[in-house]
C-alpha cells in the first residue's frame, strides 16, 4: 500500500500493515527551510518547499497544506500580529459589539488562501499518488471566538440566539472553504476547532454539535473524509465529540489514548494523536521520541489509528526526533530494538526552577501555563482574559505566562502540580484549569486572593 493508501483505510477505520502516520507540519516547514513564518504562510513557494522538505525527511503518509486557524478570520477582517517562529494570532474581533452585517463578503479565493490552493496543486503534481494531503479549515466555535473574542462565553448565556446565528455563520464559511480545499485537491478535510476544549458537554451539544455536523455532513456530500482535532484537555467532551458525524478524532496529549480508543471502538471512529509535542519532541532526544512513538503504537495497534503530534509542530522541533518517529512506523525491527534497549530516563527533578514566595509576594500572582499563546487559541484567550481580568481590577495584580516550550515553563507546571494546559493558577493554585473561566468567576477568584492577601 502506498501511505496515501494507509491513512485514508485508517480514517475509514480499516486494519492498516501500519498504524498512518502524519506530522502536522505548519510553521515547522518554515524553519527546515530556513526562512520565517510570516514568509512561509504568505508564499505558496515555500510552503510547496517545506512540505516537500518534510516529505524527504520524516516518510509521512499525509501531509497538512498549512496550518493557520487564522486564514478565515483574516479574511474576515480580524487583524492579526505576525511572528518569525508561530503562526499569527488574532488581535480584534470585528464582532466586538458589532453585527454580522459589519462583516466583509467572505470570498475563500480571497485573502491567503489562494497562496494555499495552489501550494496544493503544486504539491499534487509532484507527490500526490504517494501522499494524502489535508486541508485544515477553522471550526466554527473557534472562527465564532476570533470574531467575537472572550464575550461568547458571556454572550452564550445572555444573547444565546445571536451566539448561535454566528455560529450558523461560521459553519457556512466552513462549508466553503472544504469546498474549495477539495476543489483543488485535498484529500482529507480537518475541522480545526480547539476552543471546544474549554466548555462543558452540555455547551457543546448546544452550540457546536449542530454546527459543527453540518460542516462534517457537507463534506462527506462531496464524497471525501473528515476529522475533528482538538488540543487541550477535552476529556470530558470526548462523548460528545465521538457522537458527531466525523470520521476521525485527533487530540493531543492531555487526553488518554486508551480513553479516546474506547469511544473510538463505541461509536465507529478512527482516532489520531498524540505524540508529546514539549517534552518528547521539542525538548526530548531520539530516545524520547521512539519511546512516546511506541507508546502510541502499542496503545492503539493497526486498526483506524493516525499516529500524530497534537498540534502544529513548534518551529524548533529537531528534525531527528521526528525522523525517529518515522523510523519506529516503517521498521519493525528498530522498533523492537528500541522498545527492548531504551529506557525510559527519570523524571527531570526540576530542582533549579524556583517557585515565588507567594505568601510574601506584594501583588496577587497570576499565572497562565500555556503550551504559548502566539500559537495555540486556547492559551491565547486564557491570557487575554487573565490580563482583562487583572486590567479592571487594578494594580494588585501580576499576570505571568510561562510556555511549557521552555524547560522553565515545563519545571514550573511540575512544581505546581498541573497536568493539563492551558491553567490559570492564582499564588500557586491551581483555579481554571484547561477551561476558560467567564470575567465574573475570574475576578471573584482573584478578588478572594486579595482579600487573603489583606487579612494576611
Amino acid at each position: 500500500m502506498t501511505g496515501k493508501e494507509i491513512i485514508l483505510s485508517a480514517l475509514k477505520r480499516e486494519e492498516t500493515p501500519r498504524p498512518a502516520w502524519i506530522p502536522f507540519v505548519g510553521v515547522h516547514g518554515a524553519q527546515i527551510t530556513n526562512v520565517s513564518a510570516r514568509d512561509y504562510l504568505c508564499s505558496s513557494d515555500l510552503i510547496v518547499q517545506g512540505l516537500l522538505r518534510a516529505n524527504e525527511l520524516y516518510r509521512p503518509d499525509a501531509l497538512p497544506v498549512s496550518f493557520d486557524l487564522q486564514l478565515e478570520a483574516e479574511i474576515l477582517g480580524c487583524d492579526l500580529h505576525w511572528s518569525d517562529e508561530s503562526p499569527p494570532s488574532v488581535t480584534a474581533h470585528p464582532l466586538d459589539g458589532a453585527g454580522l452585517e459589519s462583516l466583509p463578503p467572505y470570498n475563500p479565493n480571497s485573502g491567503r488562501l489562494p497562496q494555499v490552493f495552489e501550494a496544493l496543486r503544486t504539491l499534487k503534481g509532484k507527490i500526490g499518488d504517494e501522499v494524502a494531503f489535508y486541508g485544515l479549515i477553522t471550526g466554527p466555535f473557534t472562527l465564532a471566538l476570533h470574531l467575537m473574542g472572550n464575550n461568547i462565553f458571556l454572550e452564550m448565556f445572555d444573547r444565546e440566539d445571536h451566539v448561535k446565528e454566528v455560529l450558523a455563520f461560521c459553519a457556512g464559511i466552513g462549508k466553503q472553504t472544504a469546498t474549495a480545499y477539495l476543489e483543488n485537491g485535498a484529500d482529507v478535510i480537518a475541522v480545526v476547532d480547539p476552543m471546544t476544549s474549554q466548555i462543558s458537554p452540555k455547551h457543546f451539544e448546544q452550540f457546536v454539535t449542530p454546527y459543527i455536523d453540518s460542516v462534517f455532513d457537507h463534506i462527506r456530500e462531496q464524497g471525501s473524509l473528515s476529522s475533528i482535532f482538538v488540543c487541550g484537555d477535552a476529556t470530558r467532551n470526548l462523548k460528545v465529540m465521538s457522537q458527531t458525524h466525523c470520521d476521525n478524532i485527533s487530540v493531543d496529549e492531555n487526553i488518554s489514548l486508551e480513553e479516546l480508543k474506547q469511544y473510538g471502538e463505541q461509536y465507529g471512529k478512527s482516532i489520531g494523536g498524540n505524540l508529546k509535542l514539549t517534552v518528547a519532541l521539542l525538548l526530548g532526544s531520539e530516545d524520547d521520541a521512539k519511546l512516546d512513538a511506541i507508546r502510541c503504537i502499542e496503545t492503539c495497534g493497526n486498526q483506524g489509528f493516525v499516529l500524530a503530534p497534537g498540534c502544529d509542530i513548534p518551529w524548533g522541533v529537531p528534525e531527528k526526533n521526528l525522523q525517529a518517529v518515522a523510523n519506529m512506523l516503517h521498521d519493525d525491527y528498530q522498533r523492537e530494538v528500541a522498545s527492548r534497549t531504551i529506557t525510559a530516563k527519570e523524571t527531570d527533578a526540576y530542582d533549579d526552577v524556583k517557585l515565588p514566595d507567594y505568601a510574601n509576594e506584594p501583588n496577587v500572582l497570576v499565572e497562565i501555563i500555556t503550551l504559548d499563546s502566539t500559537s495555540c487559541a486556547p492559551c491565547q484567550y486564557m491570557l487575554a482574559a487573565a490580563r482583562q481580568a487583572a486590567e479592571e481590577i487594578g494594580g494588585k495584580v501580576v499576570v505571568k505566562e510561562h510556555k511549557i516550550k521552555t524547560r522553565d515553563g515545563i519545571g514550573r507546571m511540575v512544581k505546581l502540580g498541573l497536568k493539563n494546559i492551558p491553567t490559570i493558577c492564582i499564588d500557586g493554585e491551581a483555579a481554571f484549569i484547561s477551561i476558560l473561566p467567564d470575567r465574573v468567576a475570574l475576578m471573584d477568584a482573584i478578588q478572594q486572593k486579595i482579600q487573603l492577601k489583606q487579612q494576611g
